[in-house]
């Protein structure tokens, strides 16, 4: 039998690479539908859709200074979409015992012998279905992991190059669907995603960057902006220096070296209309309003648990889109990472706002979420202890992973059923013992945690008052004096 193989990018192979022995490289995420779905329907769904993108049907074949995708002449769609049934202890919630059952799947590694990725299918849950995903992050980042899920419902559509092509995964003109569409030498590694149309999707960086990578280049037109890239060029001097002496954060109960079993926890959606209106009314962003109650819910909960948390900062790493929209399906990691400290010790709710507005603020010119990829490329093609202290650059400064990922508008549907609700968790590295998701869906806008269990043995008590961080936030707002636009 003649295999398929397929060089993994360096980017990828140092995410492959970048498990620990507490943290998996897996993103863990949950589909709630409703009414109950037969688990014949998500297999097919799997099999005529997900299985097009022939990354699915590879294992990863590590060496010493690489990997290789390499198509799994075994495969099953029984060993990755598998039915489970769930347990669940007197007294105890459909919804706990699900959780409970999420901690144990993020805390359990993927078979390396096959593809990198199951469906633990629930066909009975509340009076409907829940399907957990596994996938590892060397597959794919958010982006394009989103628009492979969203494929899978109803309205989804795959892209042109891979619609009608069953099983091959290859466009018109040769090129594999779930690539990068780019060689893997250094420079092209290093340099690849930093021009064209993927400056346009850098979500943070702003102007200048988009200038200066587009004159990267097209280096003629640069002679004529000499200013400019003096300019931009202290503005980078800057965020190398910042990221090679990155400060510690705050130490709290939630940073260590964790035990490697996970607890998982999310809230129910708040409406995304009411966070909208309060970002509007303070002069902020969504993303802005969200983290600062993030930020309030995980202060008070290390208060209630008599820590002193005044000054306290603790570090989150947010990952930042490098590729167009056009492109999301692409599968392979195309993202940069910010380091944004986030203020848990102030627990003004609008003093709380501003200090992160004015973060946020900072790092829109920022060439940090490029540089971030840049060594991560570079990681990639060194032997993992070189790997680790670059990575460690990061992660020894570091208490949590934080992402907002805004979702579909409208419900997704899936053989019919509604996917109720819409929750993802990205994985951490290295020490790092909490990630936060913030997802918004169908009108909804919602909360989910992750945690070490020897870190933060019950995320729900912050996930809980994440809902009244932001009823104090709403309600000082509506306080606040306004303008009437009829006495002008």
């Amino acid at each position: 039998m003649n295999l398929t193989h397929h060089p993994m990018t360096r980017v990828d192979t140092a995410w492959r690479r970048m498990d620990t022995d507490v943290n998996l490289m897996m993103i863990v995420g949950v589909w709630i539908i409703a009414p109950r779905l037969p688990i014949a329907t998500m297999r097919e769904r799997v099999q005529t859709r997900m299985l097009r993108f022939e990354r699915f049907r590879q294992k990863v074949v590590l060496g010493t200074f690489g990997a290789e995708w390499i198509d799994d002449d075994h495969f099953d769609i029984n060993r990755h979409v598998i039915a489970e049934k769930l347990h669940r202890r007197r007294g105890q919630s459909a919804r706990s015992a699900l959780q409970q059952r999420m901690g144990e799947l993020a805390s359990t590694p993927l078979d390396p012998a096959h593809p990198l990725w199951a469906f633990h299918y629930f066909e009975d849950y509340d009076g409907g279905s829940a399907s957990v995903c596994r996938i590892h992050h060397c597959i794919g980042d958010g982006v394009a992991l989103n628009s492979v899920m969203t494929a899978l419902c109803d309205d989804g559509e795959l892209p042109p190059q891979i619609d009608g092509k069953a099983g091959n995964g290859h466009d018109p003109h040769g090129a594999r669907a779930d690539d990068h569409h780019r060689g893997d030498t250094v420079a092209e590694t290093l340099l690849g995603p930093l021009t064209g149309l993927a400056v346009k999707a850098i979500d943070l960086t702003g102007d200048a960057v988009a200038k200066s990578l587009h004159w990267l280049a097209h280096p003629g037109e640069a002679l004529t902006a000499a200013r400019d890239v003096a300019a931009d060029g202290v503005q980078l001097a800057s965020d190398v220096a910042a990221m090679a002496l990155l400060p510690d954060d705050s130490k709290t109960r939630l940073k260590g070296h964790g035990s490697g079993s996970k607890v998982v926890a999310w809230c129910e959606p708040l409406p995304l209309e009411p966070v909208k209106t309060v970002g509007k009314a303070l002069g902020a962003s969504v993303n802005d309003v969200l983290l600062s109650c993030v930020a309030g819910a995980i202060g008070r909960h290390l208060r209630e648990q008599g820590d002193d948390t005044h000054g306290c900062d603790i570090r989150a790493l947010v990952p930042v889109n490098l590729r167009p929209l056009s492109e999301a399906w692409q599968l392979g990691n195309r993202f940069g990472l910010v380091p944004l400290l986030v203020p848990v010790g102030i627990e003004n709710p609008i003093e709380r706002l501003g200090v992160v507005h004015a973060r946020m603020q900072a790092l829109k010119t920022s060439y940090q979420p490029v540089l971030a990829y840049g060594l991560l490329a570079l990681s990639g093609l060194l032997v993992e202890p070189g790997q680790r202290v670059i990575s460690n650059l990061f992660l020894d400064k570091t208490t949590a992973v934080m992402t907002n990922v805004p979702g579909p508008p409208q419900p997704l549907r899936i053989g019919g059923a509604a996917v109720r609700q819409s929750i993802f968790w990205v994985p951490s590295s290295g020490d790092v013992g909490m990630g936060v998701s913030i997802i918004s869906y169908a009108g909804g806008v919602q909360f989910g945690l992750i945690t070490d269990k020897k870190l933060c043995p019950r995320p729900e008590r912050i996930i809980e008052r994440f809902g009244d961080e932001f009823d104090k936030l709403l309600l000082l707002t509506m306080m606040l004096p306004w303008d009437d636009p009829a006495a002008a």
